[in-house]
């Protein structure tokens, strides 16, 4: 099956996998490679589209996770375009399987982004939503368009390698789906510390078995 052919099929395996919620967090431990990481981009997943009743919902999510990988300060935030060691998809959901939204033109497009925290600022742009794994930079027409998505209901958090090959056409090492889960509680967002614990984990050592 071509990678174009998985991306068709994606919406429809991503409705059976939000009914396992927030157990869907990857119970394998974080290989050595993961755990090595210094950079990271965060992406809106390409299948997503935006909801037509709230515009920016998934331009919002990235935003807020990028905000919170700021404040944990593990990471160092590249461009979209550029390489990085980790890629992080988020898609909102609203609490239904399908709904009409809008996908591509100036919804799509980041043309400057000015993010700050206390202890550090990034700046910079982009035109246009990536779409990793298309033989095009972008996609073909960019114009907006609107359907019925078929989707999650609750929002997901992806996290792939990106020193592969189409590192979204792989399957992701760690994803997190629960209701709200990529909107700031306070000052977290649940999605990135949620990945934060599973981090602490799998670099707390290992105890060896008693025999």
């Amino acid at each position: 099956m071509t990678a174009r052919l998985v991306r068709l099929a994606l919406p429809l395996l991503l409705v059976t996998l939000a009914i396992a919620k927030d157990k869907d967090k990857k119970k394998s431990v974080l290989s050595e490679d993961i755990l090595r990481a210094q950079t990271v981009r965060v992406v809106i997943d390409q299948d997503a589209g935006e909801p037509l009743d709230q515009p920016r919902a998934n331009a919002t999510a990235r935003e807020n996770v990028e905000k919170a990988l700021m404040d944990w300060g593990r990471f160092r935030l590249v461009m979209d375009g550029q390489e990085s060691d980790l890629v992080i998809t988020v898609r909102t959901g609203n609490g239904q399987t399908a709904r009409p939204t809008v996908k591509g033109g100036p919804i799509d497009q980041r043309p400057g982004i000015a993010e700050s925290t206390d202890s550090s600022i990034r700046i910079g742009g982009q035109r246009g939503q990536p779409t990793m794994g298309d033989p095009s930079p972008y996609p073909q027409n960019q114009g907006p368009r609107i359907s019925n998505e078929v989707g999650p209901s609750d929002d997901i958090f992806a996290v792939y390698r990106g020193t592969i090959a189409d590192p979204l056409d792989a399957p992701p090492v760690w994803r997190f789906i629960r209701k709200d889960c990529l909107r700031p509680t306070g000052s977290q967002v649940p999605a990135v510390e949620e990945f934060r614990k599973a981090i602490t984990e799998a670099e707390k050592p290992k105890v060896p078995k008693t025999p």
